[in-house]
């Protein structure tokens, strides 16, 4: 059997750094999405600063669990049981935001771009915030269920310490059925949903694309004297790179439950010699990577948004460049 520990696949110092490294990188999105300035609406806006929580909250999460934990706090209230176990099933709740708030956005950005007349009323900021709301609920109701999957490793004076899976977690019918029901969910659905809706919006932007070019006469696409032509162009780009992010990242994870449904494997082995393991592994590495990826995605789609983050990077050395004029006065 194999501990919660082990599900969140220990990391080097190179990586502990670049974990690190992100989690900076989170914080100064979420800081600049908060400031409004990136030139964005605000229905947008809230699912990328949303997008950027989820995410924000996968690399505390995996960084709690292992890093600072094996460092700094061998021994601790993070291995009782009860709080290990919570760990996970908030690591697992954030990483399915992060997946459906994604869905949510592609969403939102089809009916924005393909049904023009509902997304009037559909894509504004009152109902990006009951989305994401209900998306963070349903997430955190449906993992909710990993919480009782594991056991204490051991009782020490009638404490129980660290995590294991339960033996039954592979065995009983309910189990299954839930595990079942969460691949589905996540990755399968979503990546169905993204997959689909990417291709309808692709094809759509294209056709309005070609007829507004005749219409105006212009034979260049994205001419600067057609400012709709080029919003559409500037949202499809940040639309494409953040879903194709999304499925080249969760693609081997994919095919990780695909081996595992089809050939009676075992999830969350933990026999590191065995090629399925290592797929798993791999997969859940790139999928938190999948955490890291949008402050980049970002910053080489919107110019508006590469600027806010110079004035913020600049921002600490300007006040000290002011303060010691001042003091030199």
């Amino acid at each position: 059997m194999r501990s919660s520990k082990a599900l969140l696949a220990p990391l080097t110092w190179d990586h502990l750094w670049t974990s690190y490294f992100f989690l900076s990188a989170n914080l100064l999105t979420i800081v600049t999405l908060t400031r409004g300035r990136c030139g964005l609406s605000k229905c947008i806006s809230r699912y990328l600063l949303a997008m950027a929580i989820a995410d924000l909250m996968v690399l505390i999460a995996i960084i709690i669990s292992t890093e600072i934990k094996d460092m700094y706090l061998p021994v601790s209230f993070l291995d009782y049981t009860p709080v290990c176990s919570f760990i996970f099933v908030l690591s697992v709740d954030a990483i399915d935001c992060s997946v459906w708030l994604t869905v949510a956005f592609t969403v939102d950005r089809f009916i924005a771009i393909c049904l023009q007349k509902l997304g009037a009323k559909y894509c504004t900021e009152k109902t990006a915030m009951m989305v994401i709301m209900v998306v963070y609920i349903f997430s955190f109701t449906l993992n909710i269920g990993f919480y009782f999957i594991f056991e204490p490793a051991e009782t020490i004076d009638d404490i129980p310490l660290s995590c294991i899976i339960k033996s039954t977690f592979y065995t009983s019918p309910a189990w299954m059925a839930y595990d079942w029901l969460r691949t589905i969910l996540t990755p399968f659905i979503p990546f169905v949903l993204i997959s689909l809706l990417n291709t309808l919006t692709i094809m759509h932007i294209t056709r309005a694309t070609r007829i507004r070019r005749k219409l105006l006469g212009s034979r260049k696409y994205g001419c600067p004297c057609d400012p709709e032509t080029e919003k559409r162009r500037k949202s499809i780009i940040l639309l494409l790179t953040i879903s194709g992010s999304f499925i080249l990242l969760w693609v081997v994870n994919l095919v990780y439950k695909v081996f595992v449904i089809f050939t009676d494997g075992m999830l969350f082995h933990g026999d590191y010699s065995n090629p399925l393991t290592i797929l798993g592994e791999s997969g859940f590495m790139l999928q938190c990577l999948s955490s890291c990826t949008n402050t980049v995605i970002y910053a080489l789609a919107q110019n508006k948004f590469r600027a806010e983050i110079a004035i913020l990077l600049k921002s600490p050395f300007v006040l000290a460049s002011t303060f010691i004029k001042f003091c030199s006065k």
